[in-house]
């Protein structure tokens, strides 16, 4: 990766086009980033997403990462979590920033729930579960599935849309068919595909509860667009999760593979009267534009500082979540 990005990167120096490379990833991209960074004399960031953990466990894999965190000009992490491995991989504080990701309020906003099932073919008075996302293990509808036979003994409307598709990560769709097959819930889970973001709003605004059984995130900005619909939240005690679903008013948080919490934490969802404003306001908080500003600004100051023109750390780029 870096020596294939060498040639570009050095001919955008010597034009003065280059002034930060901003990768994403600690490895390979943070990794890369750092031979170039030498190589050319190239400040740099990085910015942790989530795959870290994993890699920091490697043995093979963690002297990369302390070589890029160790000598980036800023280390962002996309939640608390992966700021302190950051550190305890040896980016110094001063420099490690929490940005968490954003939402964009305007795609993401509830519809009339009545139109959004009807647009979907769902009873009006359905109790209505949702879950968005790659159909991989690591995103745990499985483990959503496999709750319905009980959930739906206490609710008998009871239905679940999957949102989703094949991704890097995999693909589990014949998996999940085969086990709605085998639970006999092929009435009540609905495989929509994967749809685009302008179009997830219908699903969102028709659902009661967004369910994420993830076992690894980041920040998972999928999160923040359910609360932008309107939609509580449950989710498992993983990476930054606890960060965005960071109170009761918002929804639910379990310990991962505690399947009994799981399954309660969704009946106690489904029966709760939520503040729907309330939690579309939360999301709100998290918007994009309030996100980009707080990066703009440490970008500077870190292009400053690899130019050797030190440049104080405004209050807008202190560590945010």
């Amino acid at each position: 990766m870096a020596l294939g990005a060498r040639a570009t990167v050095h001919s955008l120096k010597r034009e003065g086009r280059c002034d930060i490379l901003d990768a994403h990833f600690g490895y390979p991209d943070g990794y890369a980033a750092s031979l170039l960074g030498r190589w050319l004399g190239v400040p740099f960031t990085v910015t942790f997403r989530g795959t870290e953990p994993r890699h920091a466990a490697d043995p093979k894999l963690a002297p990369r990462l302390r070589d890029a965190v160790r000598s980036a000009q800023r280390v962002f992490a996309v939640s608390g979590s992966l700021a302190s491995l950051a550190v305890e991989l040896g980016a110094p504080e001063s420099r490690t920033v929490v940005v968490g990701n954003g939402v964009d309020v305007e795609k993401f906003a509830p519809m009339d729930r009545a139109a959004a099932r009807h647009a979907l073919g769902l009873p009006q008075a359905a109790k209505v579960l949702v879950t968005v996302g790659g159909l991989v293990e690591r995103k745990g509808f499985h483990r959503v599935i496999d709750l319905v036979p009980e959930l739906a003994a206490r609710f008998p409307d009871l239905h679940y849309l999957v949102v989703g598709g094949a991704s890097p990560e995999g693909d589990w769709s014949e998996r999940l068919r085969a086990q709605v097959a085998r639970l006999g819930l092929q009435s009540r889970v609905h495989f929509l595909g994967a749809l685009p973001p302008e179009r997830l709003k219908v699903p969102l605004s028709a659902a009661d509860v967004f369910v994420l059984a993830t076992s690894n995130e980041g920040w998972a900005n999928v999160l923040l667009e359910a609360m932008a619909c309107g939609l509580p939240v449950v989710t498992t005690d993983v990476g930054g999760n606890a960060e965005v679903v960071s109170g009761p008013a918002l929804g639910a948080i379990v310990p991962f593979g505690d399947r009994a919490a799981l399954g309660q934490a969704i009946a106690d969802a489904l029966v709760r009267q939520w503040d729907r404003a309330a939690l579309r306001a939360h999301a709100a908080r998290h918007a994009w534009g309030d996100r980009a500003a707080v990066l703009a600004a440490a970008f500077r100051a870190a292009a400053a500082e690899g130019r050797g023109g030190a440049e104080p750390v405004a209050a807008s780029q202190q560590p945010v979540s």
